[in-house]
């Protein structure tokens, strides 16, 4: 099983069911993203992180929003919580993590950066 964090916290995952399989697009972590196909237009892209150290994922999803692409866009795989704001702010909506990662790292850890807007070192900056 399977744990998704929002900015809320956590929630399960019955994205196949309510989503459907035809609608969903998986990318490895070594995808060019600009040569992905959004002609389908799917609801959902997954981009695979198979490790918390490598960080390809995160300009997938970057340059795939810079491409226009408005659907759901989830990094899943071993994503940790010190990487959500990360994650948010490069264009995730959410994070697919394993339940073992999850009881490690508990809900209170991802929410604590769920304001991921104020994490950063630019708004630090500005204030100090």
């Amino acid at each position: 099983m399977t744990v998704i964090v929002t900015d809320e916290g956590f929630a399960g995952s019955d994205w196949a069911a309510e989503i459907g399989e035809d609608q969903i697009l998986d990318l490895p972590p070594e995808t060019d993203p600009e040569e992905v196909s959004l002609d389908a237009d799917p609801r959902l892209i997954r981009v695979a992180f198979p490790s918390f150290a490598d960080g390809r994922g995160f300009t997938i999803a970057r340059v795939l929003r810079r491409r226009g692409y408005a659907g759901k866009l989830r990094a899943a795989g071993h994503v940790i919580a010190d990487q959500y704001a990360m994650a948010r702010r490069s264009g995730f909506d959410e994070v697919e993590i394993s339940d073992d990662l999850a009881a490690r790292q508990p809900a209170d850890q991802w929410r604590f950066r769920s304001d991921w807007r104020a994490h950063d070192y630019q708004s630090r900056l500005r204030t100090g």
